[in-house]
């Protein structure tokens, strides 16, 4: 699997970079900034997705909703405190809360991919 992780601080992206590894990941793609990646072909270079909903002072929740339509499994991994718009907007996508455990983390992701591959999309 080739996951996408946009996580702005270091230490968080390196730790859950090496998780995903251990957990039979290919590839992390750790991404700090929206300008660093072509948001429209996420879906045909990723097989998922960790995000965090603010980024570098940016909100990530219009990129969620375009890797949503691009039918993307993925969720978020935050420690942002007002959580009302993610909930409303995006019902059934799994949001592990910072600080979370590993095991937390990799089973929501398994979740979130799991109930896309049973759609067609993995």
């Amino acid at each position: 699997m080739r996951i996408l992780l946009l996580e702005d601080e270091f230490l968080i992206a390196m730790d859950v970079e090496q998780l995903c590894r251990d957990n039979g990941a290919r590839e992390v793609v750790t991404v700090k900034d929206l300008d660093e990646i072509e948001q429209d072909k996420v879906a045909e270079n990723f097989d998922a997705a960790i995000l965090d909903v603010m980024v570098s002072g940016t909100s990530t929740l219009g990129f969620a909703r375009r890797i949503r339509a691009q039918r993307l499994p993925f969720i978020f991994a935050s420690g942002y405190t007002d959580m009302d718009e993610v909930f409303q907007t995006f019902p059934g996508i799994p949001v592990v809360d910072k600080p979370y455990s590993g095991g937390d983390l990799i089973e929501a992701l398994a979740a979130a991919i799991s109930r896309l591959r049973g759609s067609g999309r993995v």
